[in-house]
């Protein structure tokens, strides 16, 4: 495993040992004790995935402490934008954010630390995407800031004016407008 630094201290792109042949391929997608290691130590409990249609935009999510989350996620099908933004007060990178393209093909996996809020954009006609949690849902612990937040200078990749939002994920705030849960 390649592990690749952000320029946010903690959010790292990874990339898996592909093994390819005439039957197709294999890679290692997780292992603790490499992760542990490489990354930082992280006990996943939950595995989730989504599949949404190009256009779809999620987030941007994250879970208020005590329920926080590390996540690591990939997309297995299709291609979807990844973005992390990190809200910890007192951060020097509070506001920024980190992305990666993850696609099916390339096999690569972002891991955002707790602390950050996190979202995608669908690139692809469809997208299969797989993300292991470091804690539980809580859905009273639920938060976001708006994904098309201008001041957060993100390139979606597309054209957001046509993004196809949940009702939830249309109501978060704007980052100046948030007071973050999270702090350094």
């Amino acid at each position: 495993m390649k592990v690749i630094k952000t320029d946010i201290e903690g959010v790292v792109i990874l990339e898996p040992r592909v093994f390819s042949d005439a039957r197709g391929y294999f890679l290692e997608s997780y292992n603790k004790k490499t992760f542990d290691a490489e990354v930082c130590p992280v006990d996943f409990v939950q595995d989730n995935e989504s599949c949404s249609s190009r256009g779809v935009m999620r987030g941007l999510h994250f879970q208020r402490p005590p329920h926080a989350q590390a996540k690591l996620v990939r997309c297995v099908r299709g291609a979807v934008l990844d973005v992390a933004v990190d809200i910890r007060k007192g951060s020097p990178t509070y506001g920024r954010y980190a992305s990666c393209l993850l696609t099916e093909d390339n096999h690569r996996q972002f891991f955002i630390p707790r602390g950050f809020a996190h979202g995608f954009a669908v690139l692809s006609d469809i997208a299969v995407f797989q993300y292991k949690c470091d804690n539980y849902y809580a859905p009273e612990a639920d938060g976001g800031i708006s994904i098309v937040d201008p001041s957060l200078g993100i390139d979606w990749q597309m054209d957001i004016t046509e993004a196809i939002l949940s009702d939830k994920d249309t109501r978060h705030p704007l980052l100046k407008d948030f007071d973050s849960p999270f702090s350094l």
